[in-house]
């Protein structure tokens, strides 16, 4: 196997593919057409963020199963098209989160005793003691806008420096702040209280230029501003106004809308803003961390299958495999079953996990199910794109979880939906060994492989009999049989194991024989 790491990754990291022994190209930065015309002839790539993985780089991608960010962000991987080819896009979103937020709370304490103002003075020869007069912290309000790992830290460290915090992040919940010591606050009450507010929440629609006029002109006058986040989260025409009017007292930025920014960016000159080249991850600890995460990630899903930190697929852990597989191989046997009996186009998949195996993260199961049963009606789909696929084909995606099961410990129901109606087919897994229990409203226990032959009949006697010297006289031998009723004389579904193929016709003759209501040649 061979993996390109590119934008300068740490030798720490390059070491944890050669100990693996995968063969490692190392560059520099690469532009998107040097990398597309590259890609290929690799297993894995490994980015920072100098070099851009664009659309095109992916357009033509066989050989390549996977692309890694030594870092949290992937705005640089166009994570839609590495999708779309079953590219599994990693990142290590814990690298470098103590770094992260300390740079923060850095650039708050230069934001208060403006530091770099006071260091330029000095190194021009000056002695302006009066002229950069400080704001105290302790006792004032830090105003937390989003608490995910990084935020959390950040507000920590203001309890711990005496700050009064107050958290804004509609995805945590009141009392996991309350035992960080935050206080739970709208977004326009932190906007109204804070003294100095930071951000720390990933770029959305809903997140993009949420700093804007009319948002500053809720914030206190003279508030201090940090964004060690994402640059577009700030409007930066309006951000200028502010500074300019004094509402905003002071900025300390560490991302920007466009990076590189444009070294004529008006607001830049301005004596009460802080700037740093987005160094937010750069300490040798972080980056050396980061390579070897990155690192030992790519170097497990290229020789185990483990996924771990992926953007665009669930994670599965080498510990959680082996415990998972025996219900992927029943999804597996469930889809085979759905696949071959479709007779029109999938509008819905439901998946429902009843029992003790709902406790367990199904995510990959569903994904694994979803892909198989996409396969029967087209190629182009993997357990990567499979979603992606379901979205475009306007199938809807429904996974469920009960924790009691009917007269299983564990049950896994698959049911599927076309325009003539829905089917369903439920499993379980006896030891390590899977079983399906129901076809439909049919109880009934299989173990699904190879060649089976599905019967639909009448309840009477004599059907089964018939069917054996019919199948005897086509030199077809039966090796199982296994029979479903709802009720003694109604209908049945009848499963044969067989050890030669069905053909068409031998099918079409077996629907004719009396009580026979259809006939079906499966494989598994």
């Amino acid at each position: 196997m061979k993996v390109l790491a590119l934008d300068n990754l740490q030798k720490v990291g390059i070491d944890v593919f050669v100990k693996e022994g995968i063969e490692v190209d190392v560059k520099g930065k690469m532009t998107p057409e040097e990398l597309a015309a590259v890609i290929d002839n690799y297993d894995g790539v490994v980015v920072r963020g100098a070099t851009k993985a664009t659309a095109a780089v992916f357009e033509k991608v066989s050989r390549m199963k996977v692309i890694g960010r030594a870092g949290s962000g992937t705005d640089n991987i166009d994570k839609p098209a590495a999708t779309k080819k079953g590219v599994v896009v990693m990142n290590t979103p814990g690298g470098n989160t103590v770094t992260t937020a300390e740079h923060a709370i850095s650039m708050m304490m230069a934001l208060a005793r403006q530091i770099p103002q006071a260091t330029a003075s000095m190194k021009g020869g000056k002695w302006e003691k009066n002229k950069f007069m400080g704001t105290e912290i302790t006792d004032k309000v830090l105003g937390v806008v989003g608490l995910g790992n990084i935020g959390k830290i950040v507000a920590e460290r203001g309890v711990g420096l005496k700050m009064v915090v107050l958290g804004f992040d509609p995805y945590v919940s009141k009392e996991d702040m309350a035992r960080l010591g935050v206080e739970y606050v709208t977004l326009d009450e932190l906007f109204r209280r804070s003294d100095f507010i930071t951000f720390h929440t990933p770029l959305t629609p809903e997140t993009k230029g949420m700093v804007n006029a009319a948002a500053l002109a809720k914030m206190k006058d003279g508030v201090f501003l940090i964004n060690c986040a994402r640059g577009a989260l700030i409007v930066e025409a309006d951000l200028k106004v502010a500074l300019e009017s004094g509402k905003v007292k002071g900025a300390a930025l560490d991302v920007y809308p466009v990076e590189p920014p444009p070294t004529d960016t008006p607001y830049f000159q301005h004596p009460n803003v802080i700037l740093t080249p987005h160094l937010g991850a750069s300490t040798t600890e972080a980056q050396e961390k980061v390579a070897v995460l990155i690192a030992e990630q790519i170097s497990d899903f290229l020789k185990k299958g483990t996924i771990r930190n992926s953007v665009n697929f669930p994670s599965v852990s080498a510990e959680l495999l082996p415990i998972l597989k025996p219900y992927l191989e029943l999804g597996e046997k469930l889809v085979a079953f759905h696949g071959q009996m479709l007779d029109a186009p999938l509008k819905e998949l439901k998946v429902e996990y009843i029992g003790e195996v709902g406790k367990l993260a199904t995510a990959p199961v569903t994904i694994s199910i979803l892909k198989g049963l996409l396969q029967y009606q087209t190629e182009e789909v993997n357990l990567v794109n499979a979603r992606m696929v379901a979205e475009e084909r306007g199938v809807k995606v429904t996974e469920s979880k009960a924790a009691r099961s009917e007269d299983y410990t564990n049950l896994v129901r698959v049911r599927v939906v076309t325009e003539k109606g829905e089917s369903s087919v439920a499993g379980t897994v006896f030891g390590t060994a899977p079983r399906v229990v129901r076809i439909n409203d049919f109880p009934i226990e299989a173990d699904l492989s190879g060649g089976v032959l599905m019967l639909q009949n009448q309840d009477v006697p004599g059907v089964v009999g018939r069917v054996g010297t019919f199948l005897g006289e086509k030199g077809i031998n039966i090796a199982g049989l296994q029979l479903g009723r709802r009720e003694v004389g109604g209908t049945a579904v009848s499963l044969i194991s067989v050890d030669n193929p069905v053909p068409d016709l031998v099918l079409k003759q077996l629907s004719k024989l009396p009580n026979i209501m259809a006939a079906k040649y499966l494989t598994f």
